[in-house]
């Protein structure tokens, strides 16, 4: 197939191109190379896709409305892979227009240039955060998330019912992938374990935050991809037993779905710091410090829709996840 993957200098969009070109797909990536966090970094995942059979890269902005719509005119997608955004809970306190722009603007702009192209199926990232005050754990498909605590949940769950609605207006079978605290090689230096890490190595303290209490359900990055391949090759449908009386906000009588994808298996920060100080063979300095604005004590995927769905669910362990993570750390950053 022949398959867009947006924010292909991203994270979780480089380790997605890579298995699709393995597999034999034609990739094409966009990305606009932003200075959210380190482009270089940026660009060293790019470089490991160059040159691959199959791949193609062209930087552009997924706001960019006149471009977006070249772009599908003239490449004719099979099935698109929609990782772009803004990402990051905490930034969308301070910036909160780069999350407009990037995550609604950039996601209508999206569906618009499948529903015009025949595109025959687009995965999008969601997020956990999406789940924001609920306490109720774990969390499923079926709660309601109708009380978002930061604006980047709040985006994510505006891209759920865009989809939706383009799902019922013009069959465009559309999947949304919550996201449980991805991490691995080549991950986001914003996150806790790039933090932690570099901080560790260079005898700096961390910051743990609601004084240690805190409970993420971890997800390694090869889980995460092979759940969202096996999602793209299972295009959304109708679901024929959909109840209106009792409504789910992962299914539809559109072909629209919504899956949790973690671990299925919550681990305690300080279990996780205790991970990455085996890894390093250090003991970290901690500096405990009130939970912040717009974070959650706790996420907990139930994954029971998505196993149904795809038959894949995630089995990395953390301390085999983390120590795969500080390897890759120590060896780019020659540390």
């Amino acid at each position: 197939m022949k398959i867009l993957v947006t924010g292909a200098a991203g994270f979780i969009g480089m380790h997605c191109a890579e298995r699709l070109l393995q597999r034999g797909d034609s990739v094409v990536g966009i990305d606009n190379l932003n200075d959210y966090y380190d482009p270089q970094l940026k660009r060293d995942r790019l470089a490991r896709l160059a040159g691959k059979a199959g791949f193609r890269f062209i930087e552009l902005d997924v706001a960019d409305r006149a471009g977006i719509e070249t772009l599908f005119e003239q490449e004719k997608f099979d099935r698109v892979i929609h990782l772009a955004a803004q990402a990051g809970v905490r930034y969308s306190l301070k910036n909160p227009h780069a999350y407009a722009d990037s995550n609604l603007v950039g996601f209508v702009n999206i569906l618009e240039g499948c529903r015009h192209n025949q595109v025959g199926h687009l995965v999008y990232a969601s997020s956990s955060s999406v789940y924001g005050g609920n306490t109720k754990m774990p969390f499923s498909e079926s709660d309601s998330v109708d009380h978002p605590v930061s604006l980047y949940a709040a985006t994510k769950k505006a891209n759920e019912l865009m989809a939706h609605t383009y799902s019922h207006l013009y069959g465009l079978p559309t999947t949304g992938l919550r996201f449980f605290t991805v991490y691995g090689p080549w991950g986001r230096p914003d996150m806790a374990l790039f933090l932690f890490t570099k901080a560790i190595l260079e005898g700096r303290a961390i910051d743990v935050f609601n004084h240690g209490k805190m409970r993420r359900d971890f997800t390694y990055v090869d889980d995460i991809v092979e759940g969202v391949i096996r999602v793209l090759d299972r295009p959304a449908e109708a679901d024929p037993d959909f109840n209106a009386e009792d409504p789910d906000p992962g299914r539809g009588r559109v072909p629209y779905r919504v899956f949790n994808i973690g671990n299925n298996d919550p681990v305690e920060l300080m279990d996780f710091i205790q991970a990455i100080e085996n890894a390093t063979g250090r003991e970290a300095k901690k500096n405990f410090l009130p939970m912040q604005d717009g974070d959650v004590p706790a996420t907990f995927a139930n994954t029971d829709a998505l196993t149904a769905w795809t038959g894949f669910s995630p089995s990395t362990s953390v301390a085999d996840g983390v120590a795969r993570f500080v390897s890759w750390y120590r060896d780019y950053y020659n540390a």
